[in-house]
């Protein structure tokens, strides 16, 4: 079966070139940008010194260049925020969203040479470069795209790609993660390979690894589906108890933030008039 090509036109690109570019990343993001000189794609967030959510970012290389995909409408902030953290490195920090583009190819391993390969996995393939999602292998393919190339594949639905992340609890960028405000442990970093626990210091690294080693993760981002749409940040209660707050959702499907101790399966979840069941995460 040919498989579909999503364009996710809500993430635009940063492209970073110059002297050290993977140190200079290395001390902010809270994944080990090692892994993108040796090869591999890698998902990772900028955080405030609070270890609290700035942006989410898939990191990887294309002929020397250390290209940035991130939340479009946010981009010029990302570039800011790392344009400061600078200083004198020569590193240039440039908008490239107009010459490539971000896709998904969920069923697309085997047609980008890539099947069997774990997350992060890259592959070149006529002007773009393939990578195996780094967050989980079940999202399949993620595209950095030369606008002026395209794949020749059908163009899929944005609402299947939808349905895949949160059944895998994935977050969105600030859709699901308040900025200066989520936290990355609770928005389920770990488990979507988006923090390494050995690589060096980096930006909110302190309260990050404080929160992992001490186990004190009491509330996480949570697959629900709901019967009917509630708006991002409506408080979801429990026989009439706060036990979380909704986050993004779509065609039924969504994310909250739920405390862990207030919830179980056989408790009902309620919000603004709607009625919410837990999911279990795909893979």
């Amino acid at each position: 079966m040919t498989p579909v090509c999503i364009p996710l036109s809500h993430r635009g690109v940063l492209a970073l070139s110059g002297e050290n570019v993977y140190g200079f990343l290395q001390g902010l993001l809270s994944n080990d940008t090692e892994r993108v000189r040796s090869g591999s794609a890698i998902y990772a967030a900028l955080l405030t010194p609070q270890g609290k959510f700035l942006h989410d970012v898939f990191v990887v290389e294309c002929e020397g260049v250390v290209y940035l995909d991130a939340e479009a409408g946010r981009l010029d902030d990302l570039a800011k925020r790392l344009r400061r953290y600078r200083l004198r490195a020569k590193i240039a920090i440039e908008d490239a969203s107009s010459r490539w583009r971000v896709e998904a190819v969920p069923e697309g391993a085997a047609h980008f040479g890539l099947a069997g390969s774990g997350p992060g996995k890259t592959a070149r393939f006529d002007g773009c470069v393939s990578y195996i999602d780094p967050r989980d292998e079940l999202f399949g393919v993620r595209l950095l795209r030369q606008a002026e190339r395209p794949t020749g594949l059908p163009e899929g639905n944005f609402d299947d790609y939808e349905v895949l992340r949160y059944r895998l609890g994935a977050p969105d960028g600030s859709r699901d993660m308040p900025i200066g405000q989520a936290f990355l442990l609770e928005s389920g970093f770990e488990q979507l390979n988006g923090v390494d626990w050995e690589k060096g210091c980096y930006v909110g690294q302190e309260v990050t690894a404080r929160t992992h080693y001490r186990g004190a993760v009491r509330r996480r981002l949570t697959p629900v589906a709901l019967d009917s749409p509630i708006a991002s940040g409506v408080r979801i209660t429990a026989a009439g108890r706060s036990v979380g707050e909704m986050r993004s959702s779509r065609n039924g499907l969504g994310l909250a933030l739920l405390h862990l101790d207030r919830i179980g399966d056989d408790v009902d979840l309620e919000a603004d008039g709607a009625c919410l069941r837990v999911l279990k995460t795909e893979g």
